[in-house]
């Protein structure tokens, strides 16, 4: 039953997923608030919802302009199961925008596969990505999955490898130029998230160490379940699949040396997992195995949720 609603990809999938994120993000609101929402914090939330949706509509744009899922709306029901897994991050705006920026930068990433205007795709991703370490510095080992797509598809021009260090000049040079202009204390904030800490012992209850648990699982199975499957994929997205999973140790490597920990920086990661997870499920010629991969995420993510609340 619940494969036949997402194994599609029709503006009712859509409205229906949209629907549950609203949904969440407002149960989640409203738990953390006593005080009805004034003027401006309903704005603010109002923008970090509309972040959101849009980020949504970009996961969809990515997997489907790119053929790496079939055409269904797995890929962004996943990405709504995982992402509520940690529902604190509903309310943290600078990793939301630094996730819009990574997604942006890995729209053009997965495109070097057409091997059109490979320059322009190249410095694109490095700007999103140097844009993205602005709102969280640790992003920027990101830029490690440029020249892995550089090798995979672009490395005899030498002039490839050195687009990115341009795009970071010419971040950094705004960057300053703005910071100096408007407020200086950006850089000594900026500067202060270039410190690492590998302990992992931030949980504040509980219900988040549960919540980490259960993500862990589902990350190992999806993960090794791409990976020994590998072979089976079309020898034309193994590069795409590739830098799934790479760009998913990059994200938990940002994960395990931020400075300031908690669960909601694995939001760098949900991407990568929503995509391998959803190749996983439509892999199986299993209907009754693609059923309880499903229900047991829905359950799982749900519980994790409200348990946070």
């Amino acid at each position: 039953m619940i494969t036949s609603i997402f194994k599609k990809s029709t503006i009712l999938n859509y409205s229906f997923v949209v629907f549950l994120l609203v949904t969440f993000f407002f149960i989640y609101q409203f738990s953390q608030s006593d005080t009805a929402f004034v003027t401006n914090d309903f704005l603010k939330k109002g923008l970090l919802l509309v972040l959101l949706i849009t980020s949504f509509f970009l996961v969809n744009f990515i997997v489907k302009k790119n053929g790496i899922t079939k055409n269904s709306s797995y890929a962004i029901f996943l990405f709504l199961l995982l992402l509520i897994l940690f529902p604190s991050v509903f309310n943290n705006s600078n990793l939301l925008v630094a996730n819009f920026f990574l997604l942006l930068a890995i729209r053009r990433m997965i495109s070097l596969q057409t091997l059109k205007a490979p320059k322009e795709k190249i410095f694109d991703a490095s700007i999103w990505i140097f844009i993205a370490s602005l709102f969280h510095f640790w992003c920027i080992l990101f830029i490690i999955l440029v020249y892995i797509s550089i090798i995979f598809h672009a490395s005899r021009d030498y002039r490839n490898w050195l687009l990115p260090f341009v795009a970071f000049f010419a971040t950094a040079v705004i960057f300053l130029l703005s910071a100096f202009i408007i407020d200086k204390t950006w850089i000594s904030h900026l500067l202060n998230q270039t410190q690492t800490n590998f302990q992992l012992d931030y949980f504040t209850n509980n219900y988040q160490n549960i919540a980490l648990s259960f993500y862990a699982m589902i990350a190992v199975y999806f993960v090794f379940s791409m990976i020994f499957t590998f072979t089976n994929r079309p020898l034309i997205l193994q590069a795409s699949y590739k830098k799934m999973i790479f760009g998913f140790l990059i994200g938990l490597l940002v994960f395990l040396i931020s400075p300031q920990k908690d669960n909601t920086i694995l939001l760098f990661t949900l991407f990568p997992l929503a995509v391998m997870g959803t190749n996983n499920i439509e892999q199986s010629p299993s209907k009754m195995y693609q059923e309880i991969v499903l229900l047991l995420l829905i359950v799982g993510s749900c519980l994790c949720f409200f348990t946070q609340l």
